[in-house]
């Protein structure tokens, strides 16, 4: 997998403008090239004035206050908080450091490692440090760890917007401010357009480490369910790794093609969807030419070789909105009921799908 030009800079400049600042290593582990490929990057944003290099390490050219401009109540900053090395929540938080930024409200980021508790551990400290509001997006990698957040997370006592997390029905998080991507929309229009294009044969290659992933998958089996018109539709897990617990047999997505004689494959994520479509080029399966392909997220889905087809969510939407709610309960904490926004994503078409031909 190769990324290149405009948008691998474009990401570059995102995290770097998010964190304040980034080590090249740092960049060249999340976006999966070579150390030297980001420092020409690097170097081609600091010729055009975007970022400012040092050793090892890029910093951002936005500007930053070194002291904190004190909020109307006297209380501190808005905590932001998402799992660490993870592009897509990257450009989440991005959309909502800007809107607050723009709001004159001081923003603190704080990556979560992936450690049991992590987010636990920071945002208490946080608010005993006089944070005055939290924006979030837990890993919650299974059942068990979003309830182990739910009782400490809803009860704290500042405004908490929790950023593409749909807490389950009934939890106590349930009654918190969310704002999250219509995932199951997302899964509908990469059916439907496969349908459209006579594929009626569908897997779905996805992970299930995630509330997104097991949105999506969720939503796989119940669009397929009520669509008589498709033949037949299975669900793998996309990488080993990618699932609540390791993969002891995963087995090579060309060969469940073959068995099931699928036409269409919707990936889930990006990173995952080139790979797959590289092991099914060497094993012989062309992308569109036998197998349309749909990835999911549309973070790298344009920088294959063959760009993909990708169902795109908000994501910066999804932050800003977010942001937006806190900023409201931060001027009027008792005037609205909590809200569960929820964002459509769309369908972006590239070279990755085509009519079926018999």
């Amino acid at each position: 997998m190769r990324e290149s030009g405009t948008d691998r800079r474009r990401r570059i400049l995102a995290v770097v403008e998010a964190r304040g600042q980034a080590r090249v290593t740092e960049l060249a582990a999340e976006l999966a090239v070579s150390v030297i490929t980001v420092r020409r990057d690097v170097e081609e944003l600091a010729r055009a004035g975007r970022v400012r290099r040092g050793h090892g390490v890029v910093r951002s050219l936005v500007p930053r206050r070194s002291e904190p401009v004190p909020a109307p109540d006297g209380r501190g900053p808005v905590v932001l908080v998402v799992p660490e090395r993870h592009a897509y929540l990257t450009e989440v938080l991005h959309g909502a450091r800007a809107a607050l930024e723009e709001a004159d409200v001081r923003v603190v980021l704080h990556p979560a490692p992936q450690v049991a508790g992590a987010e636990r551990t920071i945002v208490e400290r946080l608010l005993a440090d006089d944070a005055r509001g939290v924006l979030i997006a837990p890993r919650w990698r299974n059942s068990v760890t979003e309830e182990a957040d739910d009782g400490w997370l809803a009860a704290a006592d500042v405004p908490v917007v929790l950023m593409e997390r749909r807490p389950r029905p009934g939890s106590a998080l349930h009654a918190r401010d969310s704002v999250c991507t219509d995932h199951w929309y997302g899964v509908h229009l990469a059916v439907t357009h496969l349908l459209a294009l006579g594929h009626r044969r569908i897997v779905l290659a996805a992970r299930d480490d995630s509330p997104t992933a097991r949105a999506i998958r969720a939503a796989f089996t119940d669009i397929c369910a009520g669509r008589p018109e498709i033949e037949d539709r299975t669900v793998v897990l996309s990488a080993p790794g990618a699932g609540r617990e390791p993969a002891r047999d995963l087995r090579p997505l060309a060969d469940v093609l073959r068995e099931r004689a699928a036409t269409g494959v919707v990936m889930h994520g990006d990173v995952d969807a080139l790979m797959l479509v590289q092991q099914l080029a060497e094993a012989g399966i062309k992308v569109p030419g036998d197998c349309s392909v749909v990835a999911y997220d549309d973070v790298v889905a344009a920088l294959g070789s063959t760009p993909l087809t990708a169902i795109a969510p908000p994501k910066a939407e999804v932050g800003r909105l977010a942001a937006e709610l806190l900023l409201e309960r931060l001027r009027e904490p008792a005037v609205r009921p909590p809200r569960r926004i929820t964002v459509l994503p769309e369908l972006k078409v590239r070279g990755s799908t085509r009519p079926l031909i018999d």
